[in-house]
């Protein structure tokens, strides 16, 4: 039990600290200097890619489980997976985007930059609802087996980003984020 809410946390932080550096390059973007929309991709990327085929699958589990435990925050938990859904749509519409600017076709501004507050808003708002109000829960509620259940659903799979073997793909973020973390 403990391994999966100490995993929840660090993958929260990872996720936070990757939606900071995107807000950087959007206020960038914004700013009309020059953003590193090749990074802006790979970071949107990878949380579309991680975070919702490994992180959220488990999550929602954890979520019915919690749910069954206390019936009274079964309308929190219906509102997370919704968000879930939601993130995963601003994240598809923005790599849309992304990809589209990276491959030098013109799309508008205003587009680009509502798809990235609405990816920002719903991501951030969505972790600190999680981390305030479910995680401390599912650590107070949740049993031996219903965490089993969570690891069962979807193991753990390899992090291309965080993890010890980063994918060539992720090299340049993984950079970008250390560079950041000796700033900080």
């Amino acid at each position: 039990m403990s391994d999966s809410i100490a995993l929840w946390h660090a993958e929260h932080r990872h996720f936070s600290r990757l939606l900071d550096l995107l807000e950087r390059q959007v206020v960038a973007f914004h700013a009309d200097n020059q953003p590193n929309f090749e990074l802006m991709l790979d970071l949107v990327s990878y949380l579309r890619y991680f975070p919702d085929r490994h992180h959220h699958p488990r999550e929602d589990v954890a979520f019915s489980r919690l749910a069954e435990r206390d019936p009274q925050i079964r309308t929190m938990v219906d509102q997370l997976l919704q968000e879930h859904r939601v993130i995963a749509a601003a994240g598809s519409e923005l790599l849309k985007y992304l990809e589209q600017v990276v491959d030098d076709v013109v799309v508008e501004r205003a587009k680009v930059e509502a798809a990235a507050a609405t990816y920002l808003v719903y991501y951030r708002r969505h972790l600190a609802l999680e981390d305030r109000d479910i995680v401390p829960r599912a650590e107070q509620l949740l049993t031996a087996a219903d965490w089993e259940a969570v690891v069962a659903a979807i193991p753990h799979g390899a992090d291309p980003l965080f993890g010890e073997d980063c994918e060539p793909r992720y090299r340049e973020l993984r950079r970008q984020i250390a560079l950041e973390s000796k700033e900080s």
